[in-house]
């Protein structure tokens, strides 16, 4: 696994997303179709692990947090920014999803959970916020942005 491959299993995968609402419909479908145990789960979830193990995802740190935007939005992305996060029982900075966010959550220690939620998809609708929390171990978190688009509150 390599970045470029990374983004073209990403391209593939967003373009079933692109034009879908961010919403509890879209959660239960990845969850489904997608979730644990699924061809598409297993495949990201390596993924970031080769990534992660190869240094080129989260390549920053900042407050306990292992993180990075691996690729901005992009057409063939279907205009979803890709970040991955690196997080061991840890909130991170609270923050607003102007067009929503998708989250692929993938336990690496423990029982981990992000917000409360085990292995598999979290979609968070337009307008919501939070502030990230990985419980009970470490876990990989990777965020689809719709537009690349989240603010930091101060």
């Amino acid at each position: 696994m390599n970045p470029e491959l990374f983004r073209a299993e990403l391209a593939e995968f967003t373009a079933l997303l692109a034009g879908r609402p961010l919403d509890a419909e879209l959660d239960a479908w990845l969850n489904r179709e997608h979730g644990p145990g699924s061809k598409t789960y297993g495949a990201l979830k390596a993924a970031c692990e080769a990534g992660v193990a190869a240094n080129w995802l989260c390549t920053r740190e900042a407050n306990g947090i292992r993180y990075g935007r691996i690729f901005k939005a992009a057409p063939d992305l279907h205009e979803f920014s890709v970040d991955v996060v690196d997080m061991c029982d840890i909130a991170g900075p609270h923050h607003v999803h102007p067009h929503g966010e998708i989250d692929l959550v993938m336990p690496q220690e423990g029982d981990a959970l992000f917000d409360g939620r085990g292995a598999g998809w979290v979609v968070m609708p337009p307008g919501s916020a939070h502030r990230p929390t990985v419980s009970q171990g470490r876990a990989f978190v990777l965020y689809l942005l719709p537009q690349g688009a989240i603010e930091f509150s101060k």
